[in-house]
């Protein structure tokens, strides 16, 4: 594990002495890089706190819970533990959100349990779509939202039956 840890040190040496022998300047290449960096922050910035704001509201508008007890059935039906629906509900909109309910969820049931390895499988397989699509439309000139967000939230379903399924006979 000690190796490990250089990783990274290592890459970001080897690139350095790699950019001196092909004599790149790297101070004027970092700089040109933040330069370029500096716009697309600016235009990401709306988007982003569009998404954090929309999924605090969701949370505490009380929606999330009557969402939560209405897909509890829906999860049961397709394979699904209900104790996770509020975990597949949270993940499209807050990885950090999904990642402290995931610790819950594992300290309430344990790591090892049939609902626990579907809660892990569920949060491996699933992605913040809602953040992805504000990060990759920020800087797109398309602004077609409901093509791509049914894709992605039907593949986190997918993915969330299939690995639930999986860990039955795992």
């Amino acid at each position: 594990m000690k190796y490990l840890s250089l990783a990274v040190p290592l890459l970001f040496l080897a690139l350095f002495v790699y950019a001196l022998i092909k004599k790149v300047k790297l101070y004027d290449s970092f700089t040109a890089g933040i330069k370029g960096a500096i716009p697309l922050v600016v235009s990401l910035f709306p988007y982003l706190a569009a998404v954090l704001i929309l999924s605090e509201l969701f949370e505490q508008s009380g929606l999330s819970a009557r969402m939560t007890a209405l897909l509890a059935p829906l999860c049961k039906g397709v394979g699904i533990p209900p104790e996770l629906s509020k975990l597949l509900l949270l993940k499209p909109f807050s990885g950090s959100g999904s990642t402290a309910l995931l610790s819950e969820i594992l300290g309430a049931y344990g790591a090892d349990s049939y609902i626990g390895r579907c809660a892990c499988v569920c949060y491996g397989s699933s992605e913040t779509v809602f953040y992805i699509l504000a990060v990759y439309f920020a800087g797109s000139q398309r602004k077609n939202f409901l093509k791509p967000v049914t894709i992605a939230l039907f593949a986190n379903l997918l993915g969330a039956v299939l690995g639930c399924l999986f860990c039955r006979f795992l």
